[in-house]
């Protein structure tokens, strides 16, 4: 959810490829590094709640080509529904608006869907960012997965977050943000809004997935900076006190989006946690 996406490739990237899930058309782009073990769990990126598979990009590659050229790994990244070039949400300031579960819905009806639809059958290894990693977060509480790595997540609604949101919708309305965004997104409106309405709705202030948490069992690699400006670390506390087993790295000079502020530390980070999954 940063409002400070990368500065868009190039070359521009090639046509992205679409995969049908549940009526809905979802951008993917797939990863097969030349000494791919394919006997190894795949790796599937999620999204952050402004990003799309485009944005996972640093210094104009993408940071996941990175973890699976250095693991050994086949990667999957998609973009959800109205984010990137995938299908839009139809009415989604009206009836086609996010409720406070949008992600829990996500995580245990689209997400399963969407391994099935690109024929993976083995448990995947999950890397997601922010909105992405709460989905990632989700899904292994009620799913095998061979392990999660998830960035600067959200369990809980910190009033932190929220201040950021509010920046973020002013920064869309009257500042250059949309016009930034724009550079990622099919419908920019579409992907902004799905996202801003609902984090700022009264229904979401009570959002908590720590019991959801408590059913991990896979191994988990916690990452935050230290200047995260959407939380603090009280998120990978409360992780933490649900999955005792899980690992926690906080980055310095770090804020939301640690594969693209500190992204060398992240891959070291990923390479060593995914060389320790079973």
């Amino acid at each position: 959810m940063s409002p400070n996406p990368p500065s868009p490739p190039n070359p521009p990237p090639p046509a992205p490829q679409r995969v049908v899930v549940r009526g809905v058309a979802l951008e993917v782009r797939s990863i097969t590094p030349p000494a791919a073990a394919r006997e190894r769990a795949p790796i599937v990126f999620l999204h952050e709640g402004l990003g799309s598979v485009r944005m996972w990009r640093q210094r104009g590659q993408l940071w996941p080509q990175a973890l699976c050229h250095a693991t050994g790994r086949v990667g999957w990244l998609y973009s959800r529904q109205g984010y990137g070039q995938s299908d839009p949400i139809p009415d989604v300031r009206g009836a086609g608006r996010h409720g406070p579960d949008y992600m829990h819905q996500h995580a245990w009806t689209v997400l399963p869907a969407l391994l099935q639809a690109l024929g993976i059958q083995r448990p995947p290894l999950l890397v997601g960012h922010s909105d992405g990693a709460t989905i990632a977060l989700l899904y292994a509480a009620r799913h095998p997965v061979a392990g999660v790595v998830a960035l600067a997540p959200h369990v809980f609604v910190e009033d932190i977050a929220l201040r950021a949101i509010a920046a973020a919708r002013e920064a869309y309305l009257h500042g250059d943000l949309r016009a930034r965004l724009q550079r990622y997104h099919a419908d920019v409106d579409n992907a902004f809004w799905q996202w801003n309405d609902v984090w700022l709705s009264p229904a979401f202030r009570t959002f908590d997935i720590r019991a959801d948490c408590a059913r991990i069992r896979a191994p988990l690699l916690l990452v935050q900076g230290e200047q995260d400006e959407y939380g603090t670390l009280a998120q990978l506390d409360a992780i933490a006190a649900q999955v005792p087993h899980a690992r926690r790295c906080v980055l310095p000079h770090c804020g939301h989006s640690p594969h693209r502020d500190q992204p060398d530390a992240l891959l070291a980070a990923c390479v060593d946690f995914i060389a320790a999954v079973p």
